[in-house]
């Protein structure tokens, strides 16, 4: 089956699985149910073994899934069976802190680039290059970069997204606080933290 019939819903609690069984891989733990995987990624069984279902049979009945090879094989559907290349737009506070972030690594990703109005700001100094934005264009198609994290202001989101689409990005991680508009073929993740803290704040009251 193809990515795009996978519900996307799906793929998010792929990375969730793939999450915990990277954890048990550490711990030297050989196999685990799938009643264990599922309540500690806080789903149901049958959600599991429905969503591994769509890549094959995974596990064995009586035995659980081999920890190695599920985490193997979801490196396949995941693409993360070597370092991904991510390009940062924004080097301000929100956009430093990511470049310093040593977890990228440990997932599958690299950010290899990060581009900024002004490049020489005292937020960008470190071995990471940060680039003019004039020069977007021709770094993501030479690194053949298809992954971006957007920390720019939603005044300028959308024209950033422009770019980044031309460019031949096919995924955004979007930190800005709006909607972005791109063609189908591109998705676009969106982390609003203010909408999150929001939300959170109706279960303390």
């Amino acid at each position: 089956m193809t990515k795009e019939i996978i519900p996307r819903k799906t793929i998010y609690r792929l990375s969730q699985y793939h999450r915990i069984l990277q954890r048990l891989q550490s711990n030297d733990v050989p196999t685990v149910s799938s009643e264990n995987l599922a309540k500690t990624a806080g789903v149901k069984s049958p959600q599991l073994r429905k969503d591994l279902a769509y890549f094959g049979q995974m596990g064995t009945r009586g035995l659980g899934y081999n920890v190695d090879a599920l985490v193997s094989r979801l490196d396949q559907v995941l693409g993360t069976t070597r370092l991904q290349p991510v390009a940062l737009i924004g080097v301000g506070d929100l956009g430093s802190a990511l470049l310093k972030y040593q977890g990228f690594a440990r997932e599958g990703f690299e950010i290899v680039v990060g581009f900024d109005l002004a490049p020489n700001h005292r937020h960008h100094q470190g071995p990471m290059p940060v680039l003019p934005m004039g020069d977007l264009a021709r770094e993501i198609t030479e690194r053949q970069i298809k992954m971006a994290i957007l920390t720019v202001p939603a005044t300028h989101a959308q024209e950033v997204t422009n770019q980044l689409v031309s460019a031949g990005i096919q995924a955004i991680l979007n930190f800005a606080p709006i909607i972005l508009q791109v063609p189908d073929q591109v998705v676009v993740n969106n982390v609003d933290l203010a909408l999150e803290l929001e939300n959170l704040s109706y279960f303390i009251r």
